[in-house]
């Protein structure tokens, strides 16, 4: 009798655990697999939207050839200086958000009202406001004005290097502004090393330099990694990309291609930074051993 009860009770958890996942995988099904399935398919034709209903003219992976050889200018003359921009980015919002989480960590008056002014514009800005901001070039440095850097840079920088450097400045402050998610991540992070450890450190004749690279940064390697996997898929999506916008065209056959080939190059980040992660995570493991 015990036995047909915990039966019971499993199988009442299962129900129990389905009805809760249930709206997920309807609305992952109906929101989101279904129109990847729907665009892979029209990426392989040619799609005339008619009076009647859509015709589709199959055409196998022309569609592709056109982007990639083709036609190489639509993808390749925007990509590239994107990939230099988001290479630059990407440890420059890293840095700045580790760093600003490790101050907002420390005990001062004021640190909770610093710690909301940080996280403010994730929640009051949208893309087309940051938009807006980028269009209008307020998110440049005055100081960089001054100092005629963009001169220097056009001097002494190769032109292929030189327009991402430029661009990456232009919108330098929106795009720390916008890093409020990955201070939030560090200072979790940060909050789950224990005291006891800084504390023998301190006891030990540790300095803070010291301690930080050999207790605060291994601590957080794990977080790295999260907000290195959010800021790439974040920069990617970021509203000034130049690539989303060349997606949305009337033309939904090659648009749908130019998306599967933008969705396989930030799965490749994505592996990339996966396998950076799996090889520092080893090597911090064989040094902890």
């Amino acid at each position: 009798m015990k036995k047909k009860r915990v039966l019971h009770t499993s199988t009442l958890r299962k129900i129990e655990g389905s009805i809760f996942i249930a709206p997920w995988v309807f609305g992952f099904l109906a929101f989101v697999a279904f129109p990847l399935g729907y665009s892979l398919y029209m990426s392989f034709h040619q799609v005339r939207i008619t009076v009647g209903p859509t015709v589709y003219n199959f055409i196998g992976v022309q569609n592709y050839k056109e982007i990639l050889v083709a036609n190489g200018s639509l993808l390749y003359e925007d990509l590239i200086p994107f990939l230099r921009e988001s290479i630059m980015m990407i440890p420059i919002i890293l840095v700045f958000s580790l760093l600003v989480a490790i101050l907002l960590n420390m005990k001062f008056k004021g640190r909770t009202v610093f710690r909301v002014i940080f996280f403010l514009p994730v929640i009051f800005s949208s893309g087309q406001i940051v938009q807006e901001f980028i269009n209008q070039g307020e998110g440049s440095l005055s100081v960089l004005a001054s100092l005629r850097i963009d001169e220097y840079l056009r001097e002494y920088v190769p032109a292929s290097w030189a327009e991402p450097i430029q661009s990456v400045m232009s919108s330098f402050v929106l795009v720390l502004w916008y890093s409020g998610v990955q201070i939030l991540i560090f200072l979790a992070g940060r909050q789950t090393l224990s005291a006891s450890m800084y504390e023998a450190s301190r006891i030990d004749g540790s300095g803070p330099w010291n301690t930080f690279w050999k207790i605060t940064l291994p601590g957080l390697v794990p977080y790295i990694f999260l907000n290195l996997m959010y800021t790439v898929v974040d920069l990617f999506t970021f509203p000034s990309n130049p690539i989303v916008s060349k997606v949305n065209t009337a033309n939904y056959g090659s648009s749908s291609a130019l998306a599967w080939i933008y969705f396989t190059i930030i799965l490749l980040f994505v592996g990339i930074t996966m396998l950076l992660y799996s090889r520092v995570d080893k090597t911090l493991s064989g040094s902890r051993s």
